[in-house]
C-alpha cells in the first residue's frame, strides 16, 4: 500500500457534505484473533464481503485505529484501504470510510489526533469519517477537549467529510456540543450500543432525542448483540465460541427467551430472518446499525435487512417486549450519561 505521509494528499471532496447510508459495516472482528478468531487465511471472503455490501448500497465501512489484536493492531483498516482501492463495482463514489481514534492516555493534544488521524490515512488511503472512539468523561474529562480540538481542526482543513463521537451519553454531548459549533464544525454522527437487548443509550439516557435536537446521526454498533440476536444460539442448545462471549450468553438467554421468541414471530410474519428484522428495528427506530460480517453468508443475511420496514405496531411489540427482559447486555465502560 503506498503511504500517504502529508495531510494535502487528502481529496478535496471530503471537506463536502457526507452521504451516510441506511445501513453500514462494522470490521471489528477484522483482525481479532482473540474474540473473533481473525486468521489471514480469511482476507479474501472479508474481500468479498466488502463488495458485496457496497453492490448492494451498504457503503459506510466503520473502523478503529485500535482495531486488530497484538502484532495486528491496525489490520481492520489495512484491509479496508485494500478492498476500497481495488473496488470498481457500483455506488463506488459512495463508499464512507469512517475510522475511531482511541483517546489512549498518552494523547494529550490536539496534535496527538492529528497524528494518529495520519497514521489511519496510511493504513487506509483516505478518512471520510473521522470520529473519538470514546468518552474520557468518566475517568479523565480534562483529557478530552484538546481531543476534541483535534478532531475539528481535521474538518476545518477539509482533510475529513465529516466528525462523529462514539459512546457520549446525552449530559456529555450537550456539554462538549458546543466546543464544535463555536467553530462551525458540524458532529455528524454519535456511535453508541444500540440493540434490543441494549437500549439503554435510548431509553434512558435520552440519546435520540438529543442527537434529534443538534442534528447528529445516531449510529448502532453491536445491532445484534454480538450476535444473541440472530436465534442461532439457545438456553439448551450450542454457544459460541470463545470464552468471553459463551459466558455473556449463558447469562443473558435465560432472561431473553420472552424477546426472542417475540423476535421469532415477527419475522417469521415478514418471511425473514431474527437477525434481520432485528436490524430493520434499529432503522424504525431513527438509527444507522453497523452489523459486523465476517462472511458472505453474513452479508447476505445483514443486506436482507433492508427494503423493507416493520409496522409501528410491530415495533411497539417488540419494543414491550425488550422492556420485559430480565438481563440486557452489559454496557461499555467508556459510555457517559
Amino acid at each position: 500500500m503506498a503511504a500517504q505521509n502529508n495531510l494535502s494528499s487528502q481529496p478535496e471532496s471530503l471537506g463536502q457534505e457526507l452521504a451516510l447510508p441506511t445501513m453500514g459495516c462494522g470490521t471489528w472482528a477484522w483482525g481479532n484473533r482473540l474474540l473473533w478468531g481473525y486468521d489471514e487465511g480469511m482476507d479474501p471472503e472479508l474481500n468479498q464481503v466488502f463488495n458485496r455490501c457496497v453492490e448492494n448500497g451498504v457503503t459506510l465501512f466503520d473502523t478503529g485505529d485500535s482495531y486488530g489484536t497484538g502484532k495486528l493492531k491496525g489490520r481492520s483498516e489495512e484491509l479496508l484501504g485494500e478492498f476500497s482501492r481495488g473496488y470498481g463495482g457500483a455506488n463506488k463514489d459512495k463508499i464512507c470510510l469512517a475510522t475511531k481514534l482511541a483517546p489512549y492516555p498518552w494523547r494529550l493534544t490536539k496534535g496527538s489526533i492529528v497524528s494518529a488521524y495520519k497514521g489511519s490515512v496510511e493504513r487506509l488511503g483516505r478518512v471520510d469519517l473521522v470520529q473519538l472512539h470514546w468518552s474520557t468523561g468518566n475517568y479523565a474529562p480534562w483529557q478530552e477537549g484538546a481531543l476534541l480540538d483535534g478532531l475539528a481542526e481535521l474538518y476545518e482543513q477539509g482533510l475529513v467529510g465529516g466528525v462523529g463521537l462514539s459512546n457520549f451519553g446525552a449530559k456529555r454531548l450537550q456539554n462538549i456540543y458546543p466546543r464544535f459549533k463555536e467553530r462551525g464544525v458540524p458532529v455528524r454522527t454519535l456511535q453508541v450500543q444500540y440493540s434490543l437487548l441494549s437500549t439503554y443509550p435510548v431509553t434512558e439516557l435520552g440519546i435520540k432525542e438529543m442527537c434529534d435536537e443538534l442534528g447528529i446521526q445516531l449510529i448502532a454498533y453491536s445491532p445484534l448483540c454480538l450476535g444473541l440476536l440472530t436465534g442461532r444460539y439457545t438456553v439448551d442448545g450450542p454457544k459460541p465460541t470463545g470464552l468471553l462471549r459463551k459466558r455473556l450468553f449463558k447469562q443473558l438467554l435465560p432472561g431473553a427467551r420472552s424477546l426472542l421468541a417475540t423476535l421469532q414471530v415477527i419475522a417469521e410474519a415478514h418471511g425473514k430472518t431474527m437477525a434481520q428484522t432485528a436490524l430493520n428495528w434499529c432503522i424504525c427506530k431513527g438509527s444507522i446499525p453497523i452489523p459486523g460480517a465476517k462472511s458472505l453468508v453474513q452479508a447476505e443475511q445483514n443486506i436482507g435487512a433492508l427494503g423493507w420496514a416493520l409496522s409501528e405496531g410491530e415495533v411497539a411489540e417488540l419494543d414491550k417486549a425488550a422492556a420485559s427482559v430480565d438481563k440486557v447486555m452489559v454496557q461499555n465502560i467508556f459510555q457517559t450519561r
